[in-house]
């Protein structure tokens, strides 16, 4: 038997699940278009910081603030964000880059610092 998928079953098997947002994150509203959004806890949990890319421009190393590192994150800023684990954005560290649209409710590493790409 032949099964014919659509093109949004199509797209939606081929997205990684950290694209998919989570129902208790998404419902609630808790990262705006355009931001990009940190929690210091796995989940969603715990103070969220939004950055705009008015506020952090392209190619920046943005490091977060003293003692406020996140292990989760939201990149809904319109643009791919690497996230480091170095405050400095060194590579030697661990860092990984992330589409706009992906949610990540547990970060491998504490994220430190991102920086906005141009695309």
């Amino acid at each position: 038997m032949n099964t014919i998928l659509t093109a949004a079953a199509l797209a939606a098997a081929l997205l990684p699940v950290t694209a998919l947002a989570p129902a208790s994150a998404a419902s609630s509203g808790a990262c705006d278009p355009g931001q990009l959004c940190l929690w210091g806890k796995a989940g969603y949990s715990s103070a969220r910081q939004a950055h705009e890319l008015a506020d952090t421009g392209i190619d920046n190393c943005v490091p977060l603030p003293a003692g406020t590192p996140a292990r989760s994150f939201v990149n809904r800023i319109g643009r791919p964000v690497t996230t480091y684990q170095s405050a400095e954005c060194a590579t030697e560290a661990e860092f990984d880059t992330y589409p706009t649209g992906t949610w990540v409710p547990e970060s491998r590493y504490t994220v430190r610092a991102f920086k906005v790409w141009e695309n």
